[in-house]
Protein backbone atom coordinates (compact mmCIF):
# COMPACT_ATOMS: atom_id res chain seq x y z
CA UNK A 1 0.00 0.00 0.00
CA UNK A 2 1.48 3.37 -0.76
CA UNK A 3 1.04 6.37 2.00
CA UNK A 4 2.28 9.08 -0.12
CA UNK A 5 -0.74 10.78 -1.04
CA UNK A 6 -1.34 10.89 2.61
CA UNK A 7 1.97 12.56 3.71
CA UNK A 8 1.78 14.97 0.89
CA UNK A 9 -1.49 16.33 2.65
CA UNK A 10 0.52 17.23 6.09
CA UNK A 11 2.18 21.15 4.74
CA UNK A 12 -1.26 21.28 2.84
CA UNK A 13 -2.95 21.37 6.47
CA UNK A 14 -0.33 23.26 8.07
CA UNK A 15 -0.81 25.77 5.68
CA UNK A 16 -4.23 26.51 5.79
CA UNK A 17 -3.93 26.56 9.82
CA UNK A 18 -1.75 29.12 9.43
CA UNK A 19 -4.24 31.19 7.06
CA UNK A 20 -6.91 31.37 9.35
CA UNK A 21 -5.49 33.64 11.72
CA UNK A 22 -4.85 36.29 9.19
CA UNK A 23 -8.43 36.08 7.56
CA UNK A 24 -9.71 37.10 11.35
CA UNK A 25 -7.27 39.78 11.49
CA UNK A 26 -8.70 41.20 8.36
CA UNK A 27 -12.19 40.80 9.38
CA UNK A 28 -11.11 42.96 12.55
CA UNK A 29 -9.32 46.22 11.10
CA UNK A 30 -10.82 49.19 11.70
CA UNK A 31 -12.68 50.96 9.63
CA UNK A 32 -11.57 54.07 7.63
CA UNK A 33 -13.15 56.63 6.38
CA UNK A 34 -12.27 58.59 3.83
CA UNK A 35 -12.98 62.22 2.91
CA UNK A 36 -11.98 65.35 0.29
CA UNK A 37 -11.47 69.02 0.83
CA UNK A 38 -11.32 71.55 -1.89
CA UNK A 39 -10.81 75.84 -1.36
CA UNK A 40 -10.68 78.37 -3.92
CA UNK A 41 -9.04 81.73 -2.84
CA UNK A 42 -9.36 84.97 -5.05
CA UNK A 43 -6.71 88.19 -4.29
CA UNK A 44 -5.65 91.02 -6.47
CA UNK A 45 -3.48 90.06 -9.52
CA UNK A 46 0.03 91.17 -9.15
CA UNK A 47 1.82 90.37 -13.39
CA UNK A 48 0.64 90.69 -16.27
CA UNK A 49 1.69 89.16 -19.67
CA UNK A 50 0.58 90.77 -22.96
CA UNK A 51 0.97 89.13 -26.22
CA UNK A 52 1.56 91.60 -29.24
CA UNK A 53 2.84 91.66 -32.61
CA UNK A 54 3.27 92.60 -36.26
CA UNK A 55 2.35 91.03 -39.25
CA UNK A 56 2.98 92.08 -43.34
CA UNK A 57 2.18 90.78 -46.83
CA UNK A 58 4.54 91.80 -49.27
CA UNK A 59 5.89 90.26 -52.83
CA UNK A 60 8.71 88.06 -51.83
CA UNK A 61 9.45 86.85 -48.59
CA UNK A 62 12.60 89.50 -47.26
CA UNK A 63 10.58 92.31 -48.16
CA UNK A 64 7.79 90.85 -45.57
CA UNK A 65 10.37 89.52 -43.15
CA UNK A 66 12.20 93.45 -43.04
CA UNK A 67 9.10 95.06 -42.89
CA UNK A 68 8.55 92.64 -39.75
CA UNK A 69 12.01 93.23 -38.49
CA UNK A 70 11.60 97.41 -38.92
CA UNK A 71 8.49 97.87 -37.20
CA UNK A 72 9.28 94.66 -34.55
CA UNK A 73 12.28 96.79 -33.14
CA UNK A 74 10.13 100.01 -32.90
CA UNK A 75 7.77 98.12 -31.03
CA UNK A 76 10.34 96.99 -28.72
CA UNK A 77 12.19 100.28 -28.48
CA UNK A 78 8.37 101.77 -27.59
CA UNK A 79 8.02 99.55 -24.95
CA UNK A 80 11.26 100.37 -23.22
CA UNK A 81 10.38 103.49 -22.86
CA UNK A 82 7.36 102.94 -20.67
CA UNK A 83 9.49 101.00 -18.54
CA UNK A 84 9.56 97.83 -19.10
CA UNK A 85 13.02 96.02 -19.24
CA UNK A 86 14.21 94.11 -21.88
CA UNK A 87 14.44 90.49 -20.38
CA UNK A 88 11.02 91.15 -19.74
CA UNK A 89 10.28 91.10 -23.67
CA UNK A 90 10.42 87.47 -25.20
CA UNK A 91 9.56 86.56 -28.92
CA UNK A 92 7.08 83.87 -28.49
CA UNK A 93 6.57 82.82 -32.45
CA UNK A 94 8.51 83.97 -35.79
CA UNK A 95 6.14 83.21 -38.93
CA UNK A 96 7.32 83.50 -42.89
CA UNK A 97 4.86 81.74 -45.04
CA UNK A 98 3.90 81.89 -48.58
CA UNK A 99 0.34 83.17 -50.06
CA UNK A 100 -1.28 81.43 -52.67
CA UNK A 101 -3.40 82.52 -54.92
CA UNK A 102 -7.24 81.52 -55.20
CA UNK A 103 -8.44 78.40 -57.10
CA UNK A 104 -11.64 79.52 -58.90
CA UNK A 105 -14.22 76.81 -60.07
CA UNK A 106 -13.28 74.96 -63.03
CA UNK A 107 -9.74 76.32 -63.28
CA UNK A 108 -7.15 73.34 -63.39
CA UNK A 109 -4.22 75.19 -62.94
CA UNK A 110 -2.27 74.78 -59.05
CA UNK A 111 -2.28 77.72 -57.30
CA UNK A 112 0.65 79.87 -57.66
CA UNK A 113 2.53 81.69 -54.68
CA UNK A 114 1.78 85.02 -55.01
CA UNK A 115 3.34 86.91 -52.03
CA UNK A 116 4.64 85.99 -48.47
CA UNK A 117 3.42 86.90 -45.05
CA UNK A 118 5.31 87.60 -41.98
CA UNK A 119 4.70 87.90 -38.46
CA UNK A 120 6.26 88.75 -35.33
CA UNK A 121 4.50 87.81 -32.13
CA UNK A 122 6.22 88.94 -28.21
CA UNK A 123 5.48 88.31 -24.77
CA UNK A 124 5.57 91.16 -22.70
CA UNK A 125 5.59 90.76 -18.93
CA UNK A 126 4.41 93.72 -16.53
CA UNK A 127 5.07 93.56 -12.93
CA UNK A 128 3.45 97.10 -12.46
CA UNK A 129 -0.34 97.19 -13.51
CA UNK A 130 -0.51 100.66 -14.17
CA UNK A 131 1.64 100.27 -16.75
CA UNK A 132 -0.72 97.85 -19.07
CA UNK A 133 -2.52 100.16 -20.95
CA UNK A 134 0.83 102.37 -21.57
CA UNK A 135 2.24 99.08 -22.80
CA UNK A 136 -0.54 98.30 -25.09
CA UNK A 137 -0.66 101.56 -26.33
CA UNK A 138 2.81 102.22 -27.01
CA UNK A 139 3.42 99.11 -28.74
CA UNK A 140 0.31 100.12 -31.32
CA UNK A 141 1.25 103.52 -31.90
CA UNK A 142 5.02 102.29 -32.94
CA UNK A 143 3.30 99.71 -35.45
CA UNK A 144 1.80 96.59 -33.84
CA UNK A 145 -1.33 95.67 -35.56
CA UNK A 146 -1.76 92.03 -33.50
CA UNK A 147 -3.12 91.94 -29.97
CA UNK A 148 -3.84 88.42 -28.66
CA UNK A 149 -4.68 89.11 -25.57
CA UNK A 150 -3.81 90.20 -21.48
CA UNK A 151 -3.27 87.05 -19.03
CA UNK A 152 -3.02 88.39 -14.65
CA UNK A 153 -1.40 86.27 -12.69
CA UNK A 154 1.00 86.40 -9.28
CA UNK A 155 4.66 87.01 -9.04
CA UNK A 156 4.31 84.66 -6.14
CA UNK A 157 1.55 82.62 -5.44
CA UNK A 158 2.80 80.34 -2.49
CA UNK A 159 1.33 81.99 0.15
CA UNK A 160 -2.40 81.77 -1.10
CA UNK A 161 -1.61 78.48 -2.12
CA UNK A 162 -0.86 78.04 1.74
CA UNK A 163 -3.81 79.40 2.56
CA UNK A 164 -6.35 77.48 0.51
CA UNK A 165 -4.24 74.30 1.41
CA UNK A 166 -5.26 74.51 4.79
CA UNK A 167 -8.84 75.91 3.88
CA UNK A 168 -9.14 73.04 1.94
CA UNK A 169 -7.72 70.33 4.94
CA UNK A 170 -10.49 72.56 7.49
CA UNK A 171 -13.28 71.55 4.73
CA UNK A 172 -12.28 67.83 4.95
CA UNK A 173 -11.57 67.87 8.69
CA UNK A 174 -15.44 69.50 8.62
CA UNK A 175 -16.80 66.78 6.61
CA UNK A 176 -15.14 63.93 8.73
CA UNK A 177 -16.38 65.06 11.85
CA UNK A 178 -19.92 65.24 10.33
CA UNK A 179 -19.82 61.86 9.07
CA UNK A 180 -18.15 60.34 12.24
CA UNK A 181 -21.23 61.85 14.31
CA UNK A 182 -23.97 60.69 12.16
CA UNK A 183 -22.60 57.22 12.13
CA UNK A 184 -22.01 57.09 15.87
CA UNK A 185 -18.30 56.26 15.31
CA UNK A 186 -14.78 58.75 16.53
CA UNK A 187 -11.85 59.86 14.80
CA UNK A 188 -9.07 57.67 15.82
CA UNK A 189 -6.47 59.16 14.05
CA UNK A 190 -5.02 60.14 10.47
CA UNK A 191 -3.48 57.26 8.63
CA UNK A 192 -3.38 59.26 4.95
CA UNK A 193 -2.55 62.85 3.68
CA UNK A 194 -2.57 63.39 0.27
CA UNK A 195 -2.43 67.05 -1.66
CA UNK A 196 -4.14 66.59 -5.39
CA UNK A 197 -2.91 69.19 -7.48
CA UNK A 198 -4.23 72.43 -7.24
CA UNK A 199 -4.10 75.58 -10.43
CA UNK A 200 -4.46 78.80 -10.32
CA UNK A 201 -7.00 80.39 -12.63
CA UNK A 202 -5.80 83.74 -14.39
CA UNK A 203 -8.13 86.09 -15.84
CA UNK A 204 -7.91 86.15 -19.79
CA UNK A 205 -8.89 89.62 -21.60
CA UNK A 206 -9.13 88.48 -25.24
CA UNK A 207 -8.42 91.32 -27.69
CA UNK A 208 -9.36 90.53 -31.40
CA UNK A 209 -6.92 92.06 -34.30
CA UNK A 210 -5.87 95.61 -34.28
CA UNK A 211 -5.32 97.22 -37.77
CA UNK A 212 -5.90 100.64 -37.81
CA UNK A 213 -4.81 101.98 -34.35
CA UNK A 214 -3.07 105.23 -35.00
CA UNK A 215 -6.53 107.29 -33.30
CA UNK A 216 -7.27 104.90 -31.19
CA UNK A 217 -8.36 106.24 -27.68
CA UNK A 218 -6.38 104.96 -24.52
CA UNK A 219 -6.90 101.05 -23.81
CA UNK A 220 -8.76 100.04 -20.67
CA UNK A 221 -7.35 97.31 -18.85
CA UNK A 222 -9.26 95.77 -16.01
CA UNK A 223 -7.36 93.07 -14.17
CA UNK A 224 -10.18 91.43 -11.81
CA UNK A 225 -8.87 88.55 -9.56
CA UNK A 226 -6.76 85.48 -9.62
CA UNK A 227 -8.29 82.12 -8.08
CA UNK A 228 -5.94 79.61 -6.41
CA UNK A 229 -7.37 76.66 -5.24
CA UNK A 230 -6.43 73.30 -3.26
CA UNK A 231 -7.47 70.04 -2.96
CA UNK A 232 -6.87 67.42 -0.23
CA UNK A 233 -8.07 63.71 0.44
CA UNK A 234 -7.73 62.59 3.76
CA UNK A 235 -8.15 58.88 5.38
CA UNK A 236 -9.34 58.57 8.94
CA UNK A 237 -9.36 55.69 11.03
CA UNK A 238 -12.52 55.16 12.93
CA UNK A 239 -12.89 53.84 16.12
CA UNK A 240 -16.60 53.45 18.37
CA UNK A 241 -17.88 55.71 20.48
Amino acid sequence: MNYQPLRSLVPMLALAAASVPLMAQTATEAPVLRVQGAAEVRVVPDLAVVRLGVANEAQTAQEAQQAVNSASDAILDAVRRVGIDEQNVQTVRLVLSPLYSSRRPGDTQEPRIVGYRASNTVSVRVDDLNLVAAVIDAALAAGANQLEGVSFGLQDDQAVRQQALRRAVDEARGKADAMAAALGVELAGIISVTEEPGFVREPMMEMSRVMAVQSAPQTTVSPGEVAVSASVSIEYRLSEQ
